[in-house]
């Protein structure tokens, strides 16, 4: 029988080469693969509950940008605008089971609401997800970098539904931001759905400022508006208070429903934030909602966050749907200066609960409203629920 011979030293390159091997594959495939399928036990699903012009949108970018997350802005816009003639009572259902299936990563329910073709271009604001600009969606944006939603509608418009299914489920966070829920009732299935893990963050602004920035682009609420009012004639120069105090009473009835003897499964997923407190402390308050859905705050993130909050200037009505550098603190004081006092005392009236309920302090007269060393804002402490 022939004996082979075989040098120890051979045998211990070989051990070495095959080990170095290993460890140069799973590198390779943590760097171009990194898109496996989340367990849906495992993921995090987050409303962000607003209103119209109260930043939801920046906030929208301060979730859609990080790299853990997916994000889709206002699917219930499609609700809305195929159910033009009813009010906004008529809608939560559909709007409710909407939301259940794209938290769990099914888009099957948006085909009755799009056109044929069924790719991604007619989705609300699309472009404006970085999920959506990035592999397995579309290769334009490595999803470690910040996307740009110009570049993105060029290049990513040809995405089918089925592509942002399955983009949908690579993602520790699903994250859907709405506006258009005026009530936390509508939502208790989905709070008590075993499939989702859902946490609420419920933005609110101060009115007087949401109606200043309302009146820059109140051609694009009219229709909204209609809905809001629940398809009621009312007088041309009356809508905007009556929308505005509809939005009042509705952040009353989330808030104190949340906080005021919430049923149990609500427990420590529901948070309030007011943008003005978001405004003066950027990085605090983003990172106090990254710890609250489990997301971690990235170096990246940090220096976008600080960059995007410490422009110059308030920015321009043009501006008004951009998410743009701007000075963030003078932005939410905007309105003390270019809103007529005789509005001011209109709001603060159809307001004058939710004000109170949020920490909002009223003034008095124009001099008051002008004299910008006084400030507005009751506290921070008691207003930061869990």
């Amino acid at each position: 029988m022939p004996r082979c011979r075989v040098n120890l030293n051979s045998i211990i390159f070989l051990v070495i080469l095959q080990g170095a091997d290993v460890v140069l594959f799973c590198s390779w495939y943590v760097q171009v693969s990194p898109h496996s399928f989340v367990d849906s036990n495992n993921k995090v699903h987050v409303l962000l509950l607003s209103s119209w012009r109260s930043g939801s949108s920046f906030l929208g970018q301060v979730f859609s940008q990080h790299p853990s997350v997916f994000y889709l802005m206002e699917p219930a816009w499609h609700v809305w605008s195929k159910l033009k003639k009813t009010g906004a009572p008529a809608h939560r259902m559909a709007v409710r089971d909407l939301l259940q299936s794209v938290f769990q990563c099914d888009f099957s329910v948006m085909e009755a609401c799009l056109p044929e073709q069924h790719s991604v271009s007619p989705l609300f604001m699309w472009s404006h997800s970085r999920a959506l600009c990035s592999p397995p969606a579309c290769p334009l944006t490595p999803r470690n970098e910040f996307s740009n939603n110009i570049q993105c509608l060029k290049a990513c418009d040809g995405t089918s539904l089925q592509g942002v299914e399955e983009a949908c489920g690579t993602y520790s966070h699903v994250v859907l931001k709405e506006v258009r829920f005026f009530e936390l009732e509508s939502l208790y299935p989905l709070l008590q759905d075993p499939n989702l893990d859902l946490r609420i963050i419920h933005l609110v602004r101060d009115p007087r400022a949401v109606m200043r920035s309302r009146e820059e682009s109140a051609k694009a609420f009219e229709s909204d508006n209609a809905v809001v009012l629940d398809q009621r004639n009312v007088p041309a120069g009356e809508v905007q208070y009556q929308v505005l105090q509809e939005i009042c009473r509705s952040h009353m009835r989330i808030n104190e429903k949340a906080i005021l003897k919430p049923p149990p499964f609500l427990n420590g997923r529901y948070k309030m934030v007011r943008y003005e407190d978001m405004a003066r402390d950027p990085l605090g308050e983003i990172f106090s909602m990254y710890e609250f859905v489990g997301l971690e705050m990235t170096r990246q993130m940090e220096e976008w966050i600080y960059k995007v909050t410490h422009g110059k200037g308030k920015g321009s009505p043009n501006d008004a749907f951009k998410i743009i550098s701007r000075n963030a603190v003078e932005v939410s004081q905007a309105w003390r200066t270019m809103l007529p006092y005789i509005k001011v005392k209109r709001i603060q009236e159809v307001c004058k609960g939710a004000m109170s309920l949020l920490g909002y302090k009223m003034i008095n007269s124009e001099k008051e409203q002008k004299r910008l060393d006084i400030d507005l804002l009751v506290p921070h402490e008691p207003y930061q629920f869990s």
